[in-house]
């Protein structure tokens, strides 16, 4: 028999066959495609979270995500240069930050003793602090710099670390460097008894600033003591205070550095002087010959230091 005839013999019985099994085979893969999904959307939380740890890796929360460019902490950091000045007994530390607070009128504030540094109107913890150093004699605040001046049989090599470690401290941590307080009147006149000795040093206002009550040469000796001096003065750690003009003389008080520097007998000879003659044409005081001013001062031609 042809096998065509053969096929045709049997295919009602295959057929047949296949009508019974089709439906049970389609139960079971349904079923299969249910636990399937079933397992999908009942795995335990942990482990989704291992597996998805193991996919990829986890993201950090914006906020807890950090450059590594940028500090890790909320402390400023800041770069002291240290600078030498014409006085060996006293360095000049410029903190790239403001020294004197904004507001006040006083070029400059002196501390000579440790008292004077709690005591209004200017009381300062950092400058507290470097008094407290062995061997400092004093601080100077001007209004981005600070000059410290030490003994002289004291050794930089063990203040000047100290002085360095205490105003990167302050700054750093945004100490305030100088507090403004009021005086009473008793403290005032105390004040101004004690002030050469254990008081904080400054002006009320500046001693250089125009005074309309000022004579026309006075005027112009506060310009040129200004202009000319001044900025040399605080480029070498220290400032002037002008005292006065007194019997054709110019007093004067030099400052930080310049207060007890040995060269401020040239400075007041080869600098103020040259510039003080060209507006000051009185005649030269007898009192002076012998190099005492008016009230005791260190004279030399017109200019007197006091």
């Amino acid at each position: 028999m042809p096998s065509n005839k053969l096929s045709r013999g049997f295919a009602p019985l295959v057929s047949n066959a296949t009508r019974l099994i089709k439906p049970a085979t389609c139960l079971r893969v349904q079923q299969t495609a249910a636990a399937i999904r079933q397992a999908h959307t009942t795995t335990s939380p942990n482990t989704t979270s291992i597996r998805t740890t193991r996919l990829r890796p986890r993201l950090q929360p914006a906020q807890a995500r950090q450059s590594p460019f940028l500090p890790r902490t909320a402390r400023r950091t800041i770069f002291i240069q240290t600078e030498n000045t014409p006085n060996p007994d006293a360095l000049k530390f410029l903190p790239n930050h403001r020294v004197l607070p904004e507001g006040i009128s006083t070029p400059f504030i002196e501390y000579l003793s440790p008292r004077s540094t709690i005591a209004p109107p200017y009381p300062s913890p950092l400058a507290a602090q470097l008094m407290n150093i062995d061997g400092v004699t004093s601080v100077f605040y001007g209004t981005d710099f600070i000059t410290v001046t030490k003994a002289a049989d004291a050794n930089w090599a063990h203040i000047r670390p100290e002085v360095f470690a205490l105003i990167t401290e302050a700054i750093t941590s945004g100490q305030t460097i100088v507090n403004v307080s009021e005086r009473t009147k008793d403290q005032g006149a105390a004040a101004g008894a004690q002030q050469s000795n254990e008081g904080a040093e400054s002006d009320d206002q500046d001693s250089l600033a125009y005074d309309e009550n000022d004579s026309e040469v006075v005027g112009m000796i506060k310009e040129l003591l200004e202009t000319r001096v001044r900025p040399a003065i605080q480029e070498d750690g220290g400032d002037i205070e002008f005292r006065g003009f007194e019997e054709g003389y110019v007093l004067l008080k030099l400052r930080g550095a310049c207060r007890t520097c040995d060269s401020s007998t040239v400075t007041l000879k080869n600098g103020i002087e040259g510039i003080v003659l060209t507006v000051s044409t009185d005649r030269r005081g007898e009192g002076c010959a012998s190099g005492v001013g008016p009230g005791g001062g260190n004279c030399h031609e017109r200019v007197c230091q006091v």
